[in-house]
This record gives structure tokens, C-alpha cells and sequence, in this order.
């Protein structure tokens, strides 16, 4: 009596695993060609997951399939019909071997192919379709209409022998711009814009029509020992035409002085242009009040205020390493005048930046950092309480880790009083509207800020996702490629793009854009999203698994996204309330958050919401 043949040998007989083999190659393929090729004759995103769908549920039939029949030279035939002499289950078993050995040579073709020739060319698409909605989206703050009140302040000429002492020159026409922003009735160029210029051949015209400004004070400062030579000019811009000039040679310890008669002079000029003439002596009272008002919390100490001013210059660059020189300078201007209202409000400033941005250190450094810049903002606060810098490091405090929003809102209602052109202050505003789920007037504040700035990265990145939320995504990727082309490695510029491609649907867009952001928190939240969506499961837990490893302590309010976004709402609220506990700067975001939507449903959301003091009611 035969031996019967085991359930394993009669899967090889039949060639139920080739089968499978065969099946499976061959289904990966037909997915991978779908996934390119449907997009571009414009198939629905259903489609292309439809497809999928249809071979995962045939799998099992065919391999049924398989064992039940066999294919013979007169046709299909049930196995259990033909007998052993007649099978060809071998010459049927190699002809499959050859049929998966060629598909998967073609898969491996085609590999190759989309590697080095499709994702190139989709790359490049990309590119040129983001350029193209930059060409064809043009954002209307970026050329403002020139009132006869709007000045800008380039940066001043260093001239000195020493070129090291470029924070000084900078330091000048920095200061003089700060003090004219704060004139009430004029419109100034915010600084990022004006000093885009620096180093530049552009003409009057072009910088003029640019930041949208009908003047233009030039200077040059050349600094040897405690002499200082400042030269300064205000130039019609429409035609490039000098209206005053002058020189001073001054000993070092009186900048200060030279500063304040910069100003007066300036505004005194343009209010004589509107009125015909020059200042009457009541108008020159009052604009050396307003001056000095504009100055407060300032040094008459020569030292501290160099090292104040490198200290700003170091700030003003927006990176880790550089807000570290910062604020070693901010700290020897405030040991030299431990009175220096401006330097502790820009320590606290630097202090913020790492809260904000850095993840070195994890939730110890964080926390080290904040408690230091409460210090500064105490000590800036005590010396000049109605400093617009250190009100600004307070609004940012209560808003981004106290969660204070009506303390938030007082303190941004007096420090725009005081400084109505401030464009930070303005971006604070926006961000404080978004927290409390008014996206109009947050629309509405970052458009005023790039109007004001409009080659500031940080002020498109805020009005790009303010569109963004309010469903204006062609819009919004206009914003977020400006971002980029002003500082292509600000966080979330790339990212920026792919989350408007995501909230479209266009998942393979939103990937391929959200690869290149450098930051990582932003970099794996989108493309996490994106692969979830394609039913590209590993790649999706990969990239969660790496955001969550790296940025866990200091980004839990992304990975808390990108379980909302996957709607495993357990998750989602876990992480949610790790953001909390860890104080994360995104979470004044929640209300307007288009990638947290799958929450709002569950009963936790409200629960949470009135945690957070961001209820409704609570906003009142």
C-alpha cells in the first residue's frame, strides 16, 4: 500500500506555491505601473487603491484555483481527473519558473526605470509646477502701494578696517530703523526685507517698487579706535534723487546721540515733504518726544552697546549655532549694564529661539531653556515694562508654553500700541487668532505681516499654513515655495508644500516634496501621512517609528498628528496630552489643525480642548 503524499508535497505537485509566487510578482508589478501611470491620464485617486483592493481579495481564489485544476494539452481538467501518467505538472512547473523569473527581471526593469528616469522627471515637475503657481499666484502684499509716509532703512556700508565689525554698521541703521517704526504715521520697511539689499547692485526704482516704499535712507559707517564717521542720505526712490545728507564724526561713547539726531532729522524730512516745507518748532518738540520715547530701555555704556549689537546681528541669522554667539553677547551686554532693558528682552529672546527650534538636550534642555528666558523676560520687564521686545518674549511665552491666551492677547493689545509695524508682533497676533479658531483675523494679521516684511520666510511660512487651514491650498503652496526660495532650509517650507498636496489627495506630490524639508519633526509627519494614505503601510510606521525616536521629547504634538491623521484616536490623544505635559509649542494650532480633524467627533476632543482652555466659552 502507497505511502499517502503529505499536504506540503501536494501544494509542489500541483504548483500551488508557484502559483502564489507568480501571483504575487506579478500583482506587484500591475500596482507599482497603476500608481504611475493612472495619475497622469488624470484617474481618480480611488482608482489606483480600487485595483489593489481587487488583487488582495483574489489571492485566495487563484491559489484555489490552482489546487483544484490542472492544465493539461487538452485544456483545464480537475486534478483529481487526470492521471498520473498523463499529468505535465513538470513541464507545467518549469515553464512557471521561467514565466516569474521574466517577470521579475521586467519588475526589476521597471525599478529601475522609475528610480533613475520617472522620479527624476516627477521631481523636476514638481519644481517647475511650484514655480509656475509662484508665477501665476502672485501674493498682493509683496509689492505694497508706496504712501508718501513709507521709508525704508537699508543696511549701513561697513567701512571700517576692520570687517569684523560689520555688527556695528549693521547695529546703526538697525537701530534707527527699530526707533522710525515706532514714529506714529509713518510706514517702515521691516528689517529682514530692508536688508535683503545688503551687498546687492539694485537701483533706487527697484528697491522702492520691491518693499513697496516711497524713500529710502543709505549710509555707510566707518568705525577706527573710539572715532566714528556715519554718513547718511534720504533718496526719493521713484527716481533715485537725493533729498538730504549729511556727515557726523563723533567720538565712540556719543553714537547714541548721533543715533537720536539720525531719526529726528529723517522725520523731520518727510513730515516737511507733506507739508511743503520744513518742521514749525511745535512739530520738532514733538517728534524729539516721540524719539526718545522710541528709544527706551537702551545704554549710555559703549561696550554694552557693542555687544548688544553683535549680539542682535548673530540673532538675526536664524540658526542654532548663531542664537548660541547671540546670546553669549546678550550676556556680557547685560553684565556690563545690568540695567540694559533691551539686552535681558533679547536674552529671553534666544532662550525662546531653542523652545521654540532646537531639540538638543531633549525635554531637560527645553525646560532649562525656559526657565532662563522667564529670568531675562523678568529682568527686561522690571527695568522698561512698556519695552515692545520684551513684551513680544512675553506674548510668546503665555501663548506658545503657558497657554495663557487672554494674558497672550493683552499683552500683544499693548506692545502693538507701541509698536503698531513690528511685524513679529503681528505674526504673534496671527498665531494667538489661530489658537483661539479665529482664522479671519489671523488671515487677515499674516498678511499684514508680509506686507510689512514680505521677504521674511518666517511670515510666508505663517501665512501659507493660515491658507492652508482655510482649504486655499494652490494658495498656500505659493506662499510655502516663497518660503523656500527665501531659505530653502526653514522648517516646514518643503513640508509646507506637501501638506497642501496631502490635504488634496495628491499623496505621491506630498511625499516627494515633504523629503527635502530639513527639519526632521516636519520631514516625517508629512510623509508619514502620505504613505499611510497610499496603503504603503511600512514605509508610514517606518517614518512614524523614526519621528518618534528622534523627536519624541520635543515634538509630541507631530507624532500626536500623525495618529489623528491615521484616525487611531487612542493614540492620538495620548501623545496630545504628552504635548501638554512637555509644554509643545504646536499646540496652539489645535483648534485649526487639518490633520487632527478625525477627532473632533470623539468625546476626548471637547475634554481635551477645555484642558487646554480653548473651548469656546473659556475664549470669552
Amino acid at each position: 500500500m502507497s505511502e499517502k503524499p503529505s499536504f506540503v508535497s501536494e501544494l509542489k505537485r500541483r504548483n500551488v506555491v508557484r502559483a502564489a509566487g507568480l501571483y504575487l510578482v506579478g500583482a506587484w508589478l500591475l500596482t507599482q505601473v497603476a500608481g504611475t501611470v493612472l495619475p497622469m491620464f488624470g484617474a481618480p485617486d480611488w482608482l489606483p487603491r480600487s485595483i489593489v483592493i481587487l488583487l488582495a481579495i483574489g489571492f485566495l481564489p487563484a491559489l484555489i484555483f490552482s489546487w483544484v485544476f490542472e492544465l493539461t494539452p487538452q485544456g483545464l481538467k480537475r486534478d483529481e481527473d487526470v492521471p498520473p501518467e498523463q499529468s505535465i505538472a513538470p513541464q507545467t512547473a518549469r515553464r512557471m519558473n521561467r514565466m516569474i523569473i521574466a517577470v521579475l527581471i521586467i519588475a526589476l526593469g521597471y525599478f529601475m526605470f522609475d528610480k533613475f528616469v520617472l522620479t527624476p522627471r516627477r521631481d523636476a515637475a514638481l519644481v517647475a509646477a511650484t514655480k509656475k503657481s509662484m508665477a501665476v499666484t502672485p501674493s498682493p502684499e509683496s509689492k505694497p502701494a508706496a504712501s508718501p509716509r513709507s521709508v525704508a532703512v537699508l543696511a549701513f556700508a561697513n567701512l571700517s578696517d576692520d570687517k569684523g565689525s560689520e555688527y556695528f554698521s549693521d547695529g546703526v541703521s538697525e537701530e534707527l530703523l527699530t526707533v522710525l517704526q515706532k514714529i506714529p504715521g509713518l510706514h517702515v520697511a521691516a528689517r529682514t526685507s530692508a536688508f535683503s539689499f545688503k551687498g546687492r547692485n539694485a537701483t533706487a526704482q527697484e528697491i522702492g517698487e520691491k518693499l513697496g516704499v516711497a524713500h529710502l535712507v543709505e549710509g555707510s559707517v566707518r568705525k577706527a579706535g573710539d572715532v566714528v564717521r556715519i554718513a547718511a542720505r534720504l533718496t526719493q526712490a521713484n527716481t533715485g534723487e537725493e533729498q538730504w545728507s549729511e556727515n557726523y564724526t563723533r567720538n565712540l561713547k556719543d553714537v547714541f546721540a548721533v543715533q537720536t539726531e539720525l531719526a529726528q532729522t529723517i522725520v523731520e524730512q518727510l513730515r516737511g515733504q507733506l507739508t511743503g516745507g520744513a518742521a514749525n518748532p511745535t512739530t520738532k518738540a514733538e517728534i524729539q518726544a516721540e524719539v526718545r520715547a522710541a528709544e527706551k530701555g537702551g545704554t549710555k555704556n559703549v561696550e554694552a552697546h557693542e555687544a548688544y549689537l553683535q549680539g542682535r546681528f548673530f540673532y538675526n541669522r536664524h540658526s542654532e549655532k548663531e542664537t548660541d554667539r547671540a546670546r553669549a553677547a546678550y550676556e556680557r551686554a547685560a553684565q556690563l549694564d545690568p540695567q540694559f532693558a533691551l539686552a535681558w528682552a533679547g536674552l529671553a529672546q534666544t532662550h525662546i529661539w531653542d523652545c521654540n527650534y532646537a531639540t538638543e538636550g531633549g525635554l531637560k534642555g527645553f525646560n532649562a531653556h525656559l526657565a532662563s528666558a522667564r529670568e531675562a523676560l523678568q529682568r527686561a520687564l522690571a527695568f522698561e515694562p512698556d519695552l515692545p521686545d520684551a513684551l513680544f518674549a512675553q506674548a510668546v511665552i503665555e501663548t506658545n508654553f503657558d497657554y495663557q491666551w487672554k494674558g497672550a492677547a493683552e499683552t500683544l493689545r499693548k506692545a502693538l500700541a507701541l509698536a503698531p509695524q513690528d511685524p513679529a508682533l503681528l505674526m504673534e497676533a496671527g498665531n494667538l487668532a489661530l489658537a483661539r479658531g479665529e482664522t479671519t483675523q489671523g488671515l487677515d494679521l499674516f498678511r499684514r505681516a508680509v506686507a510689512l516684511d514680505p521677504v521674511n520666510a518666517q511670515a510666508r511660512a505663517y501665512l501659507g499654513g493660515s491658507l492652508s487651514v482655510r482649504g486655499q491650498q494652490e494658495e498656500a503652496r505659493a506662499e510655502y515655495a516663497r518660503v523656500i526660495e527665501l531659505n530653502p532650509s526653514a522648517p516646514f517650507g518643503h513640508a509646507g508644500v506637501g501638506q497642501s498636496y496631502l490635504l488634496q489627495g495628491k499623496f505621491e506630490e506630498a511625499a516627494t516634496a515633504a523629503q527635502k524639508d530639513a527639519a526632521d519633526w516636519a520631514r516625517l509627519l508629512i510623509v508619514s501621512c502620505a504613505r499611510w494614505a497610499q496603503k504603503r503601510i511600512p514605509e508610514s510606521d517606518a517614518a512614524l517609528a523614526e519621528l518618534i525616536a528622534k523627536t519624541g521629547e520635543t515634538a509630541a504634538y507631530q507624532v500626536a498628528e500623525a495618529y489623528g491623521y491615521r484616525n487611531d484616536k487612542d493614540h492620538a490623544f495620548e501623545w496630545l496630552e504628552r504635548a501638554r505635559r512637555q509644554r509643545d509649542a504646536g499646540l496652539p494650532g489645535l483648534r485649526a489643525d487639518t490633520l487632527l480633524r478625525n477627532l473632533h467627533d470623539d468625546p476626548r476632543w471637547d475634554a481635551f480642548l477645555r484642558t487646554m482652555g480653548l473651548t469656546d466659552d473659556q475664549l470669552k
